[in-house]
């Protein structure tokens, strides 16, 4: 994995982000170790401030990186366990058992809001190793971050009815087939991360438009750092952010940017 660059991160460092009056809070960040092997702790939360974000949900693979970034600034991270100890286990988790000893020795261990990022599809969702996990996520009342199509965020629905679901990069899929789910499910969120067609080149789509203004209090943004070389994008991509966001009324542009977020996640009774 290549080293990010010291003069890119000197710049945007020494860089102020534009429009930081509106804060951001990022959904989807990920610093996994070959992130802070490159990237120490105190350079990743400088960069988290100097894009103006509120707060930043955080997970890694594995999730050491959560803890040394809470231990640097833990009013800004809120931290989600994910069901990976290495990268290479996005795909086989949902078929090894040895997954739950670790989610288990975490929780017991730190405090998190959420579990995810994780990856599951279809009717992957209903083996025995994912349904464990989503009974672990309900009796620690954590919001599920999942990475899935819309078939698996039905079986989870049906698994837990009460559950909170953060729907990562909101099922990439088509803002007719978002209405449908949120519809359906009035405790189902999407973050945005990965995705500019709400907004190519900046401006905001119209059939987002009107998906934002039916569900206010449905999305977050992110940024999804899953390699070290994003990390910097972070600033970029809260740039991006309030400039599409400014197209909205106020009020909606900043459920969107932050609040949501900390509805969703009760920062209050979080930082308890």
């Amino acid at each position: 994995m290549r080293v990010l660059p010291a003069s890119l991160l000197l710049a945007l460092l020494g860089a102020s982000a534009a429009g930081a009056e509106l804060p951001i809070f990022d959904a989807h960040v990920h610093y996994s170790h070959d992130a802070w092997e490159n990237l120490p702790p105190k350079m990743a939360i400088e960069l988290l401030r100097k894009a103006g974000i509120k707060r930043a949900l955080v997970s890694s693979s594995n999730d050491d990186g959560n803890q040394k970034l809470i231990a640097e600034a833990p009013e800004l991270i809120l931290s989600s366990l994910r069901p990976y100890r290495s990268r290479g286990e996005i795909s086989s988790w949902v078929r090894d058992e040895s997954v739950l000893r670790y989610l288990e020795e975490r929780l017991a261990k730190y405090r998190y809001v959420a579990i995810g990022e994780y990856h599951v599809y279809g009717a992957d969702a209903d083996l025995p190793v994912p349904r464990r996990m989503i009974e672990l996520a309900r009796r620690h009342n954590l919001v599920l971050h999942s990475h899935s199509d819309s078939d698996a965020i039905e079986r989870e629905f049906k698994q837990w009815p009460a559950a909170r679901i953060l729907w990562a990069h909101a099922g990439f899929d088509s803002p007719a087939r978002i209405r449908e789910m949120l519809r359906k499910y009035p405790t189902l969120w999407c973050d945005l991360a990965f995705r500019t067609d709400h907004a190519p080149g900046g401006q905001l789509d119209s059939d987002w438009r009107a998906l934002f203004t039916e569900f206010p209090e449905r999305f977050t943004v992110g940024t999804d750092t899953f390699t070290p070389e994003r990390w910097p994008y972070i600033v970029e991509h809260a740039k991006f952010s309030r400039q599409w966001l400014a197209q909205l009324p106020p009020s909606i542009a900043e459920r969107i940017a932050w609040r949501n977020g900390e509805t969703l996640f009760d920062v209050a009774r979080a930082a308890q």
